[in-house]
């Protein structure tokens, strides 16, 4: 230190090095969904764990054929998933009574069956387009519809038509073996019947008591069979057309074992199986 630096302040410089840490990047948040993923599949293994058998088999089943559990949607038409909370055959929690859903599923079986069945017979090939069979909530619904030339039934008569009575014994020997009871239903067109004293109320009613003849003739059991309606123009196919031949028909509802039989027919739309037109009732 030379004699003119005494008196002065000493200043000392400090060199600091900073050091980089190298940057982590994403790859935390991956190993934490990770662990988030596997601790929510625990929660439900030990949720299903822990249910009654039911409802081990609901889910079961749900995940071996997730499209043939119903749903309505806001059209109430039934397609795959799960029934909202509207649904009257649901819990409180919004899951569908499994019993009613494997019930509507072996319904849907059979009317696959059935259509299978129709389509072997080659002197069934003229119904092809005339036979709609539907499942809904009411159960499966077999329709047998007129055209214009009357092709079930004489025209305005319940007298069957020999393909018709074999057609109609057909399903009853396939139906027998259901525990399901069965309504049979008869509707007609709107043009007033010029009989006297026989209106569109007997004809509906006589037509159906003729297919249920025929059907327990074919393999229905004696009590199988619940109800016998006539609708006569009061339930129309097609309201736009009231005076259509399509208005005519029979219908043959085989109803899910856990429903009430004997409530009014629901306004809801129904998937038809095997492709063919969605109906409303």
């Amino acid at each position: 230190m030379s004699a003119g630096d005494e008196g002065r302040p000493q200043i000392n410089i400090i060199k600091k090095k900073k050091v980089t840490h190298a940057s982590h990047g994403g790859a935390w948040k991956v190993a934490y969904a990770d662990f988030v993923t596997a601790m929510m599949s625990l929660f439900i293994v030990l949720w299903i764990v822990g249910q009654s058998k039911q409802v081990k088999e609901y889910v079961a089943q749900y995940f071996r054929d997730p499209g043939a559990f119903n749903v309505e949607t806001r059209s109430g038409a039934l397609t795959g998933g799960l029934v909202p909370v509207h649904n009257s055959s649901m819990s409180k929690v919004g899951i569908p009574i499994p019993h009613q859903s494997s019930e509507l599923m072996t319904l849907k079986k059979e009317g696959e069956k059935l259509e299978q069945m129709i389509s072997s017979v080659p002197d069934f090939n003229k119904f092809k387009n005339q036979i709609k069979i539907t499942i809904s909530k009411e159960g499966l619904r077999i329709e047998l519809i007129e055209n214009a030339r009357g092709l079930f039934f004489a025209l305005g008569s319940a007298e069957l038509k020999p393909e018709t009575k074999e057609l109609l014994q057909m399903i009853a020997k396939e139906l027998g073996h259901l525990p399901n009871e069965i309504i049979i239903e008869g509707y007609t067109d709107a043009r007033p019947f010029v009989r006297k004293n026989y209106t569109n109320w007997e004809l509906s009613a006589d037509r159906a008591n003729a297919a249920r003849r025929a059907m327990q003739e074919g393999g229905l059991r004696p009590k199988q069979v619940l109800e016998v309606r006539g609708y006569g123009d009061r339930r129309l196919r097609d309201p736009e057309s009231p005076y259509s031949y399509t208005n005519r028909r029979v219908s043959i509802l085989v109803t899910p074992i856990t429903s009430d039989s004997t409530r009014p027919v629901d306004k809801v739309d129904t998937l038809s199986i095997g492709g063919g037109d969605t109906l409303k009732y």
